[in-house]
Formats: structure tokens, sequence, C-alpha cells
């Protein structure tokens, strides 16, 4: 989720409650230590409204609020430095959360009239889970507190407690005025009490968190150059450590081991690289290493797993539901992941650990999650390049949620694929025919239940090896525990998915006849088979007339409030895209359209 850091550039963020004062803050502090150009002089008004340089945003300046991540770069002649002026509100807490990715140090305000507040507590969380363990306590407005010692004193206290129960090890308090300028650059006469840095001070000695030099090394592969017909070099940016030509190291997850033969920066050859280097490697034995892989130290690697515990920041609308899948980015690894069980929920105002079957926009989860395939991988408070993840909608690929690797459930290097003697081949030719899946899906009453019955019937009379699922009698046995919510459906359609993809394997002929109503649960289900193995089969019936064949009066009892998360009713259903066969009730009858399924199948 992060790029390493040079050792004289700080990234810093600023948060905290609403109208704490972090734009005025950031404002007032490149004025005053005059790092601003003419024209952001002009912009600041008379008198200066020093917020404007950050709030960026017409809306932002509209409502006097911070929305989207405002970065700001300065230097001064001790070092650089990139801030992030987070959003205070707690609904643009994933905004927040993008910033802290990338910092090692957290600027928390509080305002000295209010105290450490919810929100305070909420971004301070939020920056202990995504590895910051540094914070400047800048208690501000201390103008409007009569710069009085005590109201300091017990905002320190109190916030000191906060930072030790998440594990933030170093808390420095300022107290400062960022709309009179005491304390950002220059001593404040008016609070003589005070003997710590200035804001300005502190920034510019404190040393950057983590000197990712002294890990070990790592390289994430982001490319495979071929560009000479016998050149075969490994491309990326160190993560962590030291490389240098002769090191012995081992590619992961193929945990083949080799050593550097060459470490080049673009076309020049270098005996050596260190972290934050953009290098490419070439190594002295034909491995095969594609874009995700890792090539790391022999002497200490890091693990290879496909499940995991983590702590996930949910950034989507739509709830996270587990068993649904999205793609998988740690770095330049990718995957498909699902999150297979939610452990808790936290409470990130108080930090309490709450179930929770489901997670909304803006909360955090405990998760298990699981690939598609192993990766290698370190804990993020090792290492947040090879820690720190994204989750991402398969269908609209906007990002879902950001995550942090806590450790590898253990069960995930105790369990092995066992080689079988007979396999899916061996089935299929014994029966004689092509194994497949097919999934009938639509509306209650659309008619999938009897299609597929009728279908059923003329695949026996052919000689064919077949079996029916059917949504009702599955939920009298493997799915009984489940109800109707959203994600019991989910959970409902990765089981039936399961066995009929087990079924295939066995060699026959699978008929699924589930309502199925979500797009992403059916994907998930395509994406268990092979290539020409499923097929999605929509029984396309107006609602209208599944209602008024009714066959089990379920439309009625939803009408009337009697049934919940009913589907059409008051539970959504998404029709298929691009199904393989489009089946209209409607216009057509049962033989003729089973018949036009069984034809496909000959096909």
């Amino acid at each position: 989720m992060s790029a390493p850091h040079t050792p004289d550039l700080l990234r810093f963020i600023t948060c905290g409650s609403v109208d704490d004062g972090k734009s005025t803050l950031l404002g007032h502090l490149l004025y005053d230590a005059k790092l601003l150009r003419d024209d952001e002089m002009a912009t600041l008004g008379d008198p200066p409204d020093f917020s404007r340089l950050l709030d960026g945003l017409a809306l932002e300046r509209e409502q006097g609020i911070t929305i989207d991540v405002a970065y700001r770069y300065f230097s001064t002649a001790t070092r650089d430095f990139i801030v992030a002026d987070c959003p205070g509100h707690a609904q643009y807490t994933r905004n927040m959360a993008t910033g802290a990715s990338t910092a090692s140090l957290a600027l928390v305000l509080v305002d000295a009239r209010k105290g450490v507040l919810t929100q305070t507590r909420r971004h301070s969380y939020i920056c202990a889970l995504l590895g910051i363990r540094r914070v400047v306590l800048a208690v501000n407005k201390m103008d409007v507190a009569g710069f009085e010692q005590k109201v300091f004193t017990a905002i320190e206290a109190e916030y000191r407690e906060l930072a030790a129960k998440l594990g933030i090890t170093d808390v420095t308090a300022i107290a400062l005025s960022a709309l009179e300028g005491d304390n950002l650059v220059a001593r404040s006469p008016r609070m003589p009490w005070y003997r710590g840095p200035t804001l300005l001070e502190y920034l510019e000695r404190v040393p950057v968190q983590h000197d990712a030099t002294a890990a070990p090394m790592r390289l994430p592969v982001q490319w495979v150059n071929r560009s000479g017909q016998d050149f075969r070099g490994y491309a990326g940016t160190l993560a962590s450590g030291k490389i240098a030509v002769g090191d012995a190291v081992v590619a992961l997850p193929s945990a083949r081991h080799t050593h550097v033969t060459h470490v080049f920066d673009g076309d020049r050859d270098i005996e050596s690289a260190s972290a934050g280097q953009a290098v490419t490697l070439t190594l002295a034995d034909e491995i095969d290493i594609a874009r995700g892989d890792v090539i790391a130290a022999t002497h200490d690697a890091p693990e290879v797993a496909d499940q995991f515990a983590a702590h996930i920041l949910w950034m989507d609308e739509a709830p996270l539901l587990p068993g649904r899948l999205y793609f998988f980015q740690l770095g330049p690894a990718s995957a498909i992941a699902r999150v297979t069980a939610i452990r808790h929920r936290v409470d990130v105002d108080t930090q309490e650990s709450l179930s929770a079957t489901r997670l909304a926009m803006n909360e955090v989860g405990y998760v298990h999650l699981s690939l598609d395939h192993p990766i290698a991988f370190e804990p993020y408070v090792k290492n947040r390049v090879l820690g720190g993840f994204v989750l991402i909608d398969r269908q609209s690929f906007s990002t879902a949620a950001c995550g942090t690797v806590d450790f590898a459930l253990r069960r995930a290097g105790n369990i092995h694929w066992q080689a079988l003697s007979v396999d899916r081949t061996t089935r299929a030719a014994s029966m004689q025919q092509h194994p497949r899946c097919l999934w009938f899906t639509g509306l209650s009453g659309a008619g999938k239940s009897t299609i597929a019955n009728q279908v059923e019937q003329r695949l026996h009379a052919l000689g064919r090896h077949t079996y029916l699922l059917d949504g009702d009698n599955v939920r009298h046995g493997l799915n009984r525990d489940l109800g109707f919510t959203a994600e019991d459906r989910v959970e409902n359609i990765r089981r039936v998915a399961e066995v009929a993809r087990l079924m295939v394997d066995a060699g026959l002929i699978v008929l699924v006849s589930f309502i199925s109503p979500f797009r992403d649960e059916r994907r998930m289900a395509r994406d268990l088979f092979g290539a020409g193995d499923f097929a999605e089969v929509f029984v396309d019936t107006p609602i209208e007339l599944c209602e008024q064949r009714d066959p089990k009066g379920l439309y009625a009892k939803a009408r009337a409030g009697e049934l919940r998360n009913f589907t059409g009713v008051d539970s959504p259903y998404e029709p298929p895209l691009e199904p393989e066969l489009h089946l209209h009730t409607e216009k057509e009858s049962v033989d003729v359209l089973a018949r036009r399924v069984v034809e496909f199948l000959e096909r």
C-alpha cells in the first residue's frame, strides 16, 4: 500500500475532528515559514484565510470542511515534506485511510475547548491500524482556552492513555494556536509554561520512523524484462534491505534458489542497491518468475500462504458479504479473494470487538481471507509493502476495501491437493459424455425447476448421467442452517457451486435450479469450472406472471409483509447480462424450452 521513504523525506498526515483547524494549521505554518509562492499569498485574502491553501474543492470551500485528501509538498533547508490533509467527518473515514497508508507520522489535532472526541479516537485507531506509531498531538485553539496549562495537560494525559491502548508508542504533545500562529514556527510568549519544540522544529528534527534498508531484502517483481534475445531481468522497487551481485536469493512462491549475477539501475550496471531503489536483477539460473512474485534473501525469506487473518476497512457503499469474490491486490501480486468469515467488527470509536455478519462502508472488521493461489507476504507490522492490500469489486473495478495482513492461517500450509489415479477425464470417458453444469436462474415461480426437471428426464432417456440440485431440496439438508439474508444467500450459492463442481468432476451433467439473484455469486460459481464446463440458463419470466402462478403463495406473503428479503419484492434480482441460454417462458412451452436446452448440450 505504500512506497519506501527516502531518508530526507517525511510523509505525514493531519487528522482530527471537524473544525479542529487542520487546514488552517498547515496554511499558517507554510505562511510563517515563508514557504508560499506569490500567487498563493494572493489567494489568502485580507484578513488571511489560511485554510484556503488546502481546501481546494469548491464544495469544500462552500461547506467549510475538508472532503478529499489534500496533498501538499514543501521543503525547508533541513528536509522535504509531503503532507496529506485528511477529512474530519466520519463519512469520509475511507479518504482519511488513503492518506494514512503512506505516512510515517500523524499530526492529530484536538480542539482545546472540546478535548479528545469520538473522531479523534476514530482517526487514531485508523492510524494505528495502518502502521503509524509516531504521533504529534497538536492541542489547537489554546487562544480561546485562555492559554491555560491545565487544559493542555488534561488533554495530553487523556490522549496518552488512548495511544497506549492502540499501540502508538511515540506521542509528542504541542500546545498551539493555528489561527494566531502560536508555537507553529516561533515560540509563543503567551505560553511560557510550554517547554517543548515548535511544530516546525519537531517536523524538521524527527527521525523517519523506519529504516527499510536494515530489514531483509525483498523485491516484489513488477515486470519481467525480456528486452534482448538472451536477456531476462526482473524489475521492481526494493521494498526493503539491500541487494548486491553474488547474493543468494530465493524466488517465491516457487521456492527456487539461485544467486544474483547483475544489478541494473536503469541501463547502468551497479554492484549493489538499497531499499527504495528501482532495479533490475538478472539471476544465475533460469527460473519461472512472473509479475507479483517476490525475490528475497535466502537466509530470511517471507512466508507463502493463500489464507490469512487480516484487518480490513470497508470502503464500498454495498456491504461486504462473506463468500463474495473480489480482486485482491498486494503490491504487484494479484489474486481472486473471498472473505470466508468475519471474526468480529471493530467499533473504531471505542475499539470494542462486536459480532457481525457484514461490514458497511467505513467499518473495520477482523476477517479470514482466502485466495485462489498462494502469494509471498509479510505481516503489515513488519513490512507495509508485503502486508498491505486492497480488495477490488469485480464488476465496477472500484476499490472496495483496504486491508492489513496479520498472519497466515496455519491450516493453509497443512492442506495439499491429493493426486488421484482416477480423474475427471477417466470418469467422463466411462460415462461417454461431456460433464457440464447447467445453472438455471430466475425469479421464484419463473419455471426453473419445471424446465430443469424435464431436461433431466430427456437426458436420462438419452442415456446421460445427471443430477438435479434444486434450491428447495438443498435447503432441507446441506443448507438448512441458512436463512434468506444477503449474507446467507451468498453462502447458499457458494456451497451449492462447490457441490456442483465436485459432481462435474465425477463426470455428471449437473442441473442447478436456484434463484441465485446476484451476478457476483453466479460469476463466483462460473469461476469454479473450466472453460466450457458451465452454462448459465436464464429462465426469464415477467414478475407479474410469476405472481399469477405463485405456486407456493410466497409473493402474497411478501406483499403482505409476512416474508422479508424476498427476491423481486424487497430484495433485488440482477438478471444475467450474457447467459448461454435465454429462455422466455411466456413465449414458449416447457416442452419447447426443455428441448432447446438438450439441443444446446448435445451440440
